[in-house]
């Protein structure tokens, strides 16, 4: 557990921030995978997986916030935080990972996967790929699209800059923005985030996450979840970020993609990076979800 590093930081958060959790690490293809891990072991799991260039604490306060009820892990996939690093990254292997962490999470039956934007996309591959490996899918603001060659993976990758290193973590603070930018944050879980977001080298301090990430996808990064999203079988919500990129067109796509049976849920107010600006409102999302998953009978795709 730890304690929130900005003063303005509401009780709330303070809490979810001490609420105990262990260090855990798993290897995946000679890989160490590492993530945080909440709960008792054997209940019932929840698997949160962050978007490009970030990390399993962007998820902490929210993630945190389940433990009395269910096994939570939040993951570094490969490339990112505090995981290793690999030759070549791709959509398949990070759902490899995915799973290896709710296996040695132990985590009972299947767990829901939660996905921020990139990782909104492995876990709807993950889904897709493994049909029998979760109960639910909440994909958070990532955009499914047609291919849009104005849109590709070395634009995306140019966005997060070239690699460099500062000379002191205070610097590389000053420097912390997201990909894309949006016009609110809230300031005491920016604080905590870009904490975790830094790593001291012998040349200085520099970002986590290698570069490299972006090589996952050969075009149109939008366009890399697209034949996985009509086969995913199990339950699946869509939580479109209002000020975020799932615009209502996208969103309209992805409901014919999705066979017209899963719902598209607008978060008011929130950007794309919904879990740095409006994190009580995707809690009580998740909430609805997870409550209405308990005690309703799926919708099913007219064949």
């Amino acid at each position: 557990m730890s304690e929130a590093r900005h003063p303005n930081a509401p009780e709330w958060y303070r809490k979810a921030l001490a609420i105990p959790r262990t260090d855990e690490s798993v290897d995946v293809d000679g890989c160490p995978i590492h993530y945080l891990a909440w709960g008792g072991r054997g209940r019932r799991g929840i698997v949160f997986v962050h978007g490009g260039g970030a990390h399993g604490h962007w998820w902490t306060h929210v993630a945190a916030r389940y433990a009395s009820r269910y096994r939570v892990a939040a993951l570094d996939l490969s490339g990112h935080g505090d995981s290793g690093r690999r030759e070549r990254y791709g959509l398949e292997g990070w759902t490899n990972e995915v799973l290896a962490v709710a296996s040695d999470a132990e985590m009972g039956d299947r767990p829901v996967l939660v996905g921020h934007s990139m990782g909104g996309f492995v876990t709807i591959a993950t889904s897709a790929l493994h049909p029998d490996s979760a109960a639910g899918v909440v994909v958070c603001d990532s955009p499914v699209s047609a291919p849009d060659p104005e849109i590709d993976a070395h634009r995306m990758g140019a966005a997060f800059g070239e690699p460099r290193h500062y000379t002191s973590r205070e610097e590389a603070l000053e420097r912390f923005r997201t990909v894309p930018p949006q016009d609110h944050y809230l300031d005491y879980v920016m604080a905590d985030v870009g904490h975790h977001s830094l790593l001291e080298t012998e040349e200085g301090w520099c970002w986590k996450f290698d570069h490299l990430v972006f090589s996952a996808f050969d075009e149109n990064p939008r366009t890399a979840a697209r034949p996985y999203l009509p086969r995913v079988s199990c339950r699946l919500a869509l939580l479109a970020a209002e000020c975020g990129l799932v615009t209502e067109d996208v969103g309209a796509y992805m409901y014919d993609l999705m066979g017209r049976v899963n719902p598209v849920i607008e978060i008011p107010l929130a950007g794309h990076h919904l879990m740095l600006d409006q994190p009580l409102l995707l809690i009580s999302a998740l909430n609805t979800l997870l409550a209405d998953w308990d005690h309703s009978e799926p919708r099913r795709r007219e064949v």
